[in-house]
């Protein structure tokens, strides 16, 4: 225990970036920045030339070995003794859940029967705690990977944005696509700080593709109208008071039309209705898809997260009051059919060992037997799923007690909880950034860690992943 008693000291000489926040009942609620646009929606377009930051790092060595990233939050939390850390439970779990041991797991096929043929793929750290039991709060905990309510946690961008702010110079000037897309990702953490180029593109995905990528009076059309404008807004420009605000619009302009009239636009944010099904043909299944179909356009996405929920199965978490209700039937099935479609298209692609893709919630559910409303309640232990960039699959990071009420075995060389703070650590040695980067652009000039408390060595990514 001796990484963890060494973590709780360091915790309890530093209570304002971690444990007393969430413990109050008043919290301050994260600020959301967007940029409004109209049509083709996406504040990613603005490509704004970025001044030299100043960093600061400590020397570590990186996996890298992904190239993109397929962020899943599951939006909810997610029972995971019923799931990624099964507990049989004597009269309460379901008989069809048909709990077996694949891969040397103990998992519950009848309810993710498809996930498990990819067990070989997939490993799961069931050492996992989460900071807070807040849904909102834990959810922006997990994209930002700090304290929301912290000293930065305002103005904290999401990890895919700091993927994309540390890509951008990989980019290609033939790759139109944003480097960061959140599919049914409506809410949730955004840029932060960070100029709105590195903003999450958000798209719900349906068939048709993406919307008003063309013009109604046709290409020509369109073309001598934006060529009008140039005509008019150029001159005006070089001259603006207003500093680059005209320059970020004329880009915004141009990086939205690089997405009308193009064939891989369409091709990879549209679907046929067979690919759909073969998915799931869910909301969940659509966007996997896409997101399969994106990365392997290879036209600049770099960071794609995916939300899907809710699992906030208080009452009636098996379906035995109302079977089409929001249950763990109703949800696993799609996740399931989703899930395993992506990893098996992955696979067969080769895109799998260049692609990490986490599954994770906010927090995880009481043990045991049910409330006596048929559900479960918040819970700070939690798993967290992996799979692809080379992880070694089939087998668990850590291990929990026969309830799953709190962890036996961290797993890991802290030896110590994992934190989303070193799951943030995870996915950005992964991409080959290093983790204890310290940017001095905040606008409070405190210096902004990428991973908190990079200094003193409190968070690192779960190399066993790889070992």
């Amino acid at each position: 225990m001796q990484g963890q008693e060494k973590f709780d000291k360091f915790v309890k000489q530093n209570p304002h970036d971690h444990r007393t926040f969430f413990q109050r009942p008043h919290w301050t609620r994260r600020q959301f920045f967007q940029l409004a646009g109209a049509g083709v929606t996406g504040s990613f377009l603005i490509q704004r030339a970025q001044a030299a930051v100043q960093e600061t790092t400590q020397p570590v060595t990186t996996i890298n070995k992904a190239k993109n990233v397929i962020f899943i939050l599951l939006g909810g939390a997610p029972s995971h003794t019923d799931m990624l850390d099964l507990k049989v439970v004597n009269g309460v779990t379901p008989a069809n859940f048909n709990p077996a041991t694949v891969s040397g797991l103990q998992w519950p096929t009848g309810l993710l029967p498809k996930l498990a043929a990819q067990l070989p793929n997939i490993a799961i750290i069931r050492s996992m705690h989460a900071w807070a039991l807040v849904h909102s709060l834990a959810q922006t905990w997990a994209q930002i990977g700090r304290n929301p309510a912290a000293a930065l946690g305002d103005i904290a961008p999401n990890i895919g944005s700091v993927v994309a702010i540390e890509k951008d110079g990989e980019r290609l000037p033939n790759q139109v696509f944003p480097s960061f897309l959140a599919l049914n990702s409506n809410s949730g953490a955004g840029e932060g700080y960070f100029s709105a180029q590195y903003a999450p593109f958000r798209y719900n995905p349906v068939a048709t593709g993406l919307p008003d990528t063309t013009n109604i009076d046709g290409l020509t059309r369109m073309n001598e109208r934006l060529g009008q404008l140039h005509a008019i807004d150029d001159p005006l420009r070089l001259n603006s008071p207003l500093g680059t605000q005209p320059q970020d619009m004329n880009d915004f302009y141009t990086s939205a039309r690089k997405l009308m009239y193009n064939n891989a636009v369409s091709q990879a944010f549209s679907f046929s209705a067979a690919d759909s099904l073969r998915y799931g043909g869910s909301g969940f299944g659509n966007a996997c898809l896409v997101a399969r179909q994106v990365l392997a356009a290879n036209q600049g996405t770099r960071f794609i997260q995916i939300t899907f929920g809710s699992w906030d199965m208080h009452q009636d978490i098996y379906g035995k009051q109302n079977m089409k209700g929001n249950n763990l039937y109703t949800m696993g099935k799609p996740f399931d059919d989703g899930l395993s479609s992506l990893l098996s298209d992955l696979q067969s692609s080769g895109m799998l060992s260049s692609t990490l893709v986490v599954a994770v919630g906010e927090f995880g559910r009481t043990v045991g037997p049910v409330t006596p409303a048929g559900g479960r309640d918040h819970w700070l232990q939690l798993s967290a799923m992996f799979a692809g960039a080379g992880i070694h699959g089939g087998r668990a990071i850590g291990a929990t007690d026969n309830m799953g009420a709190d962890t036996t075995d961290f797993g890991w060389s802290r030896q110590r909880y994992v934190r989303p703070e070193d799951i943030e650590a995870t996915i950005y040695s992964a991409m080959g950034i290093n983790w204890t980067t310290v940017r001095y652009d905040d606008p409070f000039g405190r210096g902004f860690e990428y991973v908190p408390f990079s200094a003193e060595d409190l968070y690192g990514p779960v190399n066993e992943l790889w070992s």
